[in-house]
């Protein structure tokens, strides 16, 4: 079966925003007098927001509401994206040119607020079919719901897809919808071996992302 769809993750992807939020979310953590630990933003790349909310208070001992956690860091979050997307090397232009081939769609665990925020001061909103946040579905990932919501939003069957993700739960969950999958990771938060063996293809950046890696035919 041919490649129908990309299916791009956002955080750490698109943007570079995993060292922001565990600048953010480590702060927030400090001022409520809470523990926080060294793998703290691996353990939370890829949760939804409940997810992290609650790992931040029964984990890294924030003794507030989960919903006043949550909000807290999603507004800092967002003063952030307002003042500078941190758009990574190639986005722009890896969005573009699959958008002229694919159907795209957006599986990220970023809220759904913060997602329209930096798509629209990117300029990229226009290129996505499907939007979807992991807070928007029942689980976050390493589970595969948010990527097969996508991909029944595409219209599309998942083994048609193609995904991009850089992170061990992202991998994780993409692989498990049944996604063709491309490996993008981040340095600073390199994926596990085991789930980095998940991918197709490990890339170093999104100029690498072309065709032929995207269909396996390279």
């Amino acid at each position: 079966m041919g490649i129908a769809a990309v299916v791009f993750d956002m955080d750490g992807v698109l943007i570079d925003s995993e060292p922001l939020w565990e600048q953010v979310r480590h702060d927030y953590v400090d001022l409520k007098g809470g523990r926080w630990q060294p793998d703290s933003q691996r353990k939370m790349m890829g949760m939804s927001t409940q997810e992290w909310a609650a790992y931040m208070s029964d984990d890294l001992g924030v003794a507030m509401p989960l919903d006043d956690i949550s909000t807290k860091v999603i507004d800092l979050m967002a003063d952030k994206y307002a003042h500078h997307v941190p758009l990574l090397p190639g986005a722009v232009e890896a969005v573009q040119r699959c958008a002229s081939q694919w159907k795209l769609g957006l599986a990220s665990s970023s809220p759904r607020s913060l997602i329209d925020l930096v798509l629209a001061k990117a300029g990229l909103l226009e290129y996505f079919s499907a939007i979807l946040s992991t807070e928007e579905v029942g689980r976050g990932k390493p589970a595969p719901d948010v990527y097969l919501t996508v991909a029944q939003r595409l219209g599309v069957d998942p083994d048609s897809c193609t995904a991009v993700e850089d992170s061990t739960n992202g991998l994780r969950s993409a692989h498990a919808a049944g996604m063709r999958v491309i490996a993008d990771p981040r340095p600073e938060f390199p994926p596990v071996p085991d789930a980095l063996a998940l991918a197709a293809v490990v890339i170093d950046d999104l100029d690498q992302l072309t065709t032929e890696v995207i269909t396996g035919t390279a």
